[in-house]
């Protein structure tokens, strides 16, 4: 028997504004599709954040004993600048300024993708197709929906007529807005768009003399709409109508909305049966942005190189930050925030070190059992992996109270936690161990936290001479002490 058998999922659906059992088209498989990245650029943390948090889910549906196809797309065609419909494609535009072929850009942020998805310990999807590599199926689509009167060409472009599919749809049930109020909202510019309306979106693009990556169609050479790419590649590998569609909460208006549109325009139905999405990463309580400086990316968190935080932080423990919000919820980011959690780490990590070595005993008050479903209680609720960190401590909290003799714990009871504690901390919520870890920043790390405890040591005993040495030999080899009321810290300069 799998574990789902036993346990009632609920997940919140942006669909209908509120949480439903879930019920996979086909008992003990799910189809899931994640909108992955566009690569022109470096990994943007809060990127990170959106395709951890499917990653927990995905881990969690493998736990449950569900097989799962998982589809995230990479975006190699570009998007226009600002996602808009028109300007310059921003992997055409990043080519340009670096003189390098669009799929020079293309490989070299994708390597960086994957390098730090890797280091987060993300499982790989099942499929990770490109948008380049979907041109055919692309055009199909828009084939389709030409002869089905719901998109119409012009000079070469093809637009999607949103009033008329309104007409018999509904245009922004996703994202709660009505067709009327959009329109109400949009100023005309007359004689300057050869779309029939503000609200239609691109189907097809036809690409200016000067437009790099282009490829030939029925309407001349182009390229393909944002939108359609998403459309094309998750019903081609999870079928007309799938399961769970995911993505950040910026991608819900338009991309999302206009996804439902072309599948219906398309096939008929709506393709998606429960619409999951992730909420923003924000830092020290404003909205990230290279603009204002008050961004930073995951490499310099683990490398500790930046001015924002105090000192690096393992992947592991970032990634434990990020599994104590909720998915749906606003997560900040600060350094208070991380070394609170990296404090929490080193006691998850360490309780599980000592469960080994616990001594076990006739009886125990903890139940494990009832603490077992509580855990997949936290879980079924929406993925709610705050109430699961917690249910974590709890045992925690056990463990440390029979180390030190207060408490007993029988044998079967140790069997137990150890593989229920496991499932959860590597499984489903993708932490790794200190010694799994091994990272050239973590080594890093522990010797000048070595070096700050000599230092201390030194101090403590007036021998100034020491300690300034110490001090300002690491400031040579840019590593910088940070004294204050908690300890002493360190970064890397």
């Amino acid at each position: 028997m799998q574990l789902y058998q036993n346990q009632q999922l609920k997940v919140y659906n942006s669909l209908s504004g509120k949480k439903e059992i879930f019920q996979p088209l086909n008992e003990g498989h799910i189809g899931m599709y994640v909108c992955g990245p566009t690569v022109y650029s470096n990994v943007h943390l809060g990127n990170c954040r959106t395709f951890m948090s499917f990653d927990m889910i995905f881990r969690y549906f493998k736990h449950l004993g569900y097989k799962v196809r998982y589809v995230r797309n990479i975006t190699d065609a570009g998007h226009l600048v600002d996602d808009a419909e028109d300007g310059e494609d921003k992997i055409a535009k990043k080519a340009r300024l670096e003189q390098l072929e669009p799929m020079e850009v293309v490989q070299r942020y994708t390597v960086d993708f994957h390098n730090i998805l890797q280091k987060f310990n993300f499982l790989p999807p099942s499929i990770e197709p490109t948008a380049t590599g979907h041109i055919i199926e692309q055009i199909e689509i828009i084939k389709d929906i030409l002869e089905k009167g719901y998109a119409y060409e012009r000079n070469g472009s093809v637009y999607f007529d949103v009033i008329k599919f309104n007409e018999t749809n509904e245009y922004g049930k996703l994202s709660g807005r009505k067709l009327e109020d959009m329109i109400a909202n949009t100023r005309v510019l007359a004689a300057q768009d050869e779309k029939k309306s503000p609200q239609d979106f691109a189907l097809w693009k036809k690409a200016e003399p000067e437009h790099i990556m282009r490829w030939p169609s029925p309407w001349g050479d182009g390229f393909p709409g944002w939108h359609l790419e998403c459309t094309a590649m998750s019903t081609k590998y999870l079928g007309e109508t799938f399961d769970i569609h995911g993505g950040g909460m910026d991608l819900k208006f338009p991309h999302h909305e206009c996804e439902i549109a072309q599948a219906e325009a398309s096939n008929g139905h709506s393709p998606v049966r429960y619409w999951l999405h992730a909420n923003m990463l924000t830092m020290n309580g404003k909205k990230m942005a290279k603009s204002t400086g008050n961004n930073i990316l995951p490499g310099e968190i683990f490398t500790g190189d930046n001015k924002i935080l105090s000192k690096a932080f393992m992947p592991s423990v970032v990634r434990f930050f990020m599994m104590q919000a909720h998915y749906t919820s606003i997560l900040d980011l600060s350094n208070d925030a991380l070394l609170a959690s990296e404090k929490g780490y080193n006691r998850l990590m360490d309780a599980l070190k000592n469960l080994d070595g616990l001594e076990t005993g006739k009886s125990s008050s903890f139940d494990v059992q009832l603490w077992r479903q509580e855990c997949y209680d936290a879980m079924n609720d929406d993925f709610n992996t705050p109430i699961l960190i917690a249910k974590m401590f709890d045992a925690v909290k056990h463990i440390n109270l029979v180390k030190e003799g207060n408490e007993s714990i029988t044998v079967e009871d140790k069997s137990k936690l150890q593989v229920i504690l496991n499932g959860f901390i590597f499984d489903v919520l993708g932490l790794e161990s200190k010694t799994d870890i091994g990272t050239d920043s973590d080594k890093l790390s522990g010797v000048v936290d070595l070096l700050i405890q000599l230092r201390k040591d030194a101090r403590d005993n007036k021998d100034f001479e020491t300690s300034d040495k110490i001090r300002d030999q690491l400031a040579e080899m840019g590593i910088q002490l940070k004294d204050g009321k908690e300890g002493t810290t360190f970064s890397v300069s």
